[in-house]
């Protein structure tokens, strides 16, 4: 097998893999907070205590994937095309 055929199935192997990911699990942790839905800050004596709730995931601590995001775009732009 040479290397570029290689290269190229694994890049097909990763890119099903991440697919059936996103099918499975379309949401994953907010890369901000971590998935806690907030920040840590420490109080004074250097204990740590809740701080803000996260403005990028609104509090959930969760994230649509990157794949999903794509997929349900092309789906809306599909269905808006043909309906």
């Amino acid at each position: 097998m040479t290397p570029i055929l290689l290269a190229v199935a694994c890049l097909f192997a990763i890119t099903f893999c991440y697919g059936g990911l996103c099918a499975a699990s379309p949401f994953g942790d907010c890369r901000k907070c971590h998935g806690m839905g907030h920040e840590l800050t420490t109080d004074r004596k250097g204990k740590p205590k809740r701080g803000k709730d996260c403005r990028r995931c609104k509090a959930t601590g969760k994230r649509i994937r990157v794949g999903r995001w794509l997929y349900n775009r092309w789906a809306r732009i599909y269905r808006a095309g043909t309906g």
